[in-house]
């Protein structure tokens, strides 16, 4: 029998890999490691790579054990998921991987300027309702320029077409540079180890039959990011675990 939330919630507390500094607690508690990750945790200066939105940390840690010359950080809210990732991690004995149970909203507060080399966005909810909401608005891509390199790099990886075409958008408005665009992972030919690591959720897709879309991009520090003013069709099913994908407050 698989243990409980509390449990897992125990658990964490006690793994010294793991964060945890949910909005409730972090005018109140001081995170003393933002810009200094490596000095302090790492212990090196490798490349430091976030994954936002982890949920069970399967690109954390399949990354993690993939690339020893970087350094991997999960980022929730949902602790139960992330307990999964991190538990592996533990038990697998990676040193260059972490989880920060934090909201994504205040994800600027943890990292200091140029500290981080690329995020990575698995299967984030669309958001579909709220464009402040979406991991590739400019209201993230503001927050994402305080921490990230020049010209840094973000990877988004999505069963929904209504993110995938809104990003799009985001790519051309602001004249972005785009590495990779692709409508149907699985039958493009780019699948490598790094984009064939499917998270739960993503096997779940693939089952019903979904395409997986993915996008890397670049994110400059100069210039005024801008909304696309666009109407996108709205994604018709549901995910798994999830209400209306058109609803609000969902997350992975």
């Amino acid at each position: 029998m698989g243990k409980g939330k509390l449990a897992k919630f125990a658990d964490m507390k006690t793994y010294p890999h793991v964060f945890e500094y949910p909005y409730s607690v972090m005018d109140d508690v001081p995170f003393r490691m933002k810009g200094k990750w490596n000095d302090l945790f790492f212990h090196n200066d490798h490349p430091i790579v976030l994954e936002l939105g982890c949920g069970r940390g399967e690109y954390s840690v399949g990354l993690a054990g993939m690339y020893p010359d970087k350094n991997f950080i999960g980022v929730d809210i949902k602790g139960a998921r992330m307990w999964t990732g991190a538990t592996d991690s533990l038990k697998d004995g990676l040193k260059n991987v972490a989880f920060l149970r934090t909201n994504i909203e205040i994800i600027d507060r943890f990292f200091g300027e140029n500290e981080v080399s690329e995020v990575w966005l698995t299967f984030s909810d669309p958001q579909m309702k709220r464009a402040t909401k979406r991991l590739t608005s400019t209201y993230f891509m503001e927050r994402y320029r305080k921490f990230l390199v020049p010209d840094g790099i973000i990877h988004l990886k999505t069963d929904s077409n209504f993110m995938f075409t809104y990003t799009k958008y985001m790519m051309e408005v602001n004249k972005l540079k785009v590495d990779v665009c692709t409508d149907d992972l699985y039958h493009s030919g780019l699948v490598d180890e790094i984009l064939g690591i499917r998270t739960y959720y993503e096997q779940q897709w693939l089952d019903r039959g979904l395409n997986i879309k993915y996008i890397k991009f670049h994110l400059p520090k100069e210039g005024v990011l801008k909304e696309p003013d666009v109407e996108i069709p709205l994604d018709e099913y549901r995910s798994y675990n999830r209400n209306k994908r058109s609803s609000l407050g969902t997350s992975k």
